[in-house]
């Protein structure tokens, strides 16, 4: 066994925590949850990266601790009426990107447990009308926004100027607050894709996972025997025609500005989400597979083009960053739509990457930079991060996925 499995298999054990009462900012969770790092930083369970987390876990083996993640969120979603960003107090002001159907669809398919999914069902249905209430724009779509009057009160303005290095032209402490939970609840932050005015945007993968929310929904339905596949089938239509109408360019879905109605010109691994949710039809899924190029490296897919107001602002969601979970959405797409070469290419590139930082370092990081082949970003001032953690979930997850990925196709 080649010693990065030997590190992961001891390793991914040692990241669950059991907490089931409140503690301090901590909030208790009935079950044993993994956390991203072995210990140090991120010692509390994360919504989207346990997605990623969960995906290794199974292919492991464990999916037993898989369903244990999904059913804390089940226990959050229950008791705050959504996902929170993780389970602390100060997570609270917002949600990250909505992948608890997918985690539903995982377990389920792992377990066929018919029982279980009739119980998730009912807290999607939860989860489903949070963001159908709380996050939505008024063309129709979906949006990220966060609780705007707790991060006034808690004056999260100042973390977002320490993360970007200059302060925006013409934009208030306030709304500067409203900008750091927005672009906390899409899990990039911080990213330069939507011009520090977060709240006029509709974005793409947003939209597209609850595209697949609403068509697992409706697969669920099948499978339970219970009315609403049709109903769920003609919202996950209605979501595709809109999003056609608004965020379609040249064939490729992009994140839109329904203020100013604009779309976006920023080509973002973002894009790539309409794919891995199967919401393409195939010429849109080969204008997606031959614009790849403006994003893959020697070395994998970096987070967006090279570069957006990088003289100015320090954005660690742009390249030269690479992120786990980008390349697995970037994998996975491709695969599913037939490209089966391109896929292995992106999976082989990511696997080579992470085996070859831990041949030098004896670990696994948070992020790499797909541009050298290192991860010498973590030293970089750019970065906005001086210190980067390791052994993140979501990459063991993601390396996991792409060697199972290079096995069976």
């Amino acid at each position: 066994m080649p010693d990065i499995q030997k590190f992961i298999n001891e390793n991914f054990p040692k990241t669950i925590r059991c907490n089931p009462e409140d503690n301090g900012t901590l909030i208790g969770l009935p079950n044993p949850y993994n956390v991203p790092t072995v210990s140090d930083h991120f010692q509390e369970m994360y919504y989207w990266d346990t997605y990623f987390l969960n995906r290794g876990l199974i292919l492991k083996g464990w999916v037993e601790q898989a369903k244990n993640n999904t059913e804390n969120m089940f226990f959050l979603v229950e008791k705050y009426g959504f996902m929170p960003n993780g389970n602390r107090t100060y997570y609270l002001h917002n949600s990250q990107p909505p992948f608890l159907s997918m985690m539903v669809d995982d377990v389920y398919t792992a377990t066929k447990d018919k029982e279980w999914l009739k119980k998730a069902y009912g807290v999607l249905l939860k989860e489903y009308d949070f963001w159908m209430t709380k996050r939505m724009s008024p063309i129709g779509l979906n949006q990220y926004t966060g609780n705007r009057q707790m991060a006034v009160d808690e004056g999260m303005n100042v973390g977002f100027l320490e993360r970007i290095g200059n302060r925006p032209d013409g934009i208030s402490d306030e709304k500067l607050a409203w900008q750091y939970v927005a672009i906390c609840e899409s899990g990039w932050d911080i990213n330069p894709r939507f011009d520090f005015h977060v709240e006029d945007f509709c974005s793409v993968e947003l939209n597209s996972l609850l595209y697949g929310f609403e068509m697992n929904m409706a697969k669920f339905c099948g499978i339970l025997g219970i009315d609403g596949k049709e109903e769920w089938e003609k919202k996950a239509e209605n979501r595709k025609a809109l999003m056609t109408k608004y965020m379609l360019k040249d064939g490729i879905f992009y994140d839109y500005d329904f203020k100013n109605d604009v779309i976006s010109d920023k080509f973002t691994c973002a894009s790539f989400y309409a794919m891995t949710l199967g919401m393409l039809n195939d010429e849109q899924a080969k204008a997606l597979k031959d614009n790849l190029h403006r994003l893959e490296t020697d070395y994998g897919i970096a987070v967006t083009e090279k570069m957006y107001d990088a003289d100015r602002y320090t954005y660690q969601w742009q390249y030269p960053n690479g992120w786990s979970p980008m390349q697995n959405l970037v994998y996975n797409g491709l695969l599913r739509y037939g490209y089966v070469e391109d896929a292995k290419r992106v999976a082989k590139k990511y696997v080579d990457l992470i085996e070859r930082n831990f041949e030098k370092t004896g670990n696994l990081w948070e992020k790499y930079n797909v541009v050298t082949g290192g991860i010498d970003i973590a030293d970089e001032s750019s970065d906005g991060h001086k210190t980067m953690p390791s052994m993140m979930g979501w990459t063991a997850g993601v390396y996991i996925e792409a060697l199972d990925l290079l096995k069976n196709n």
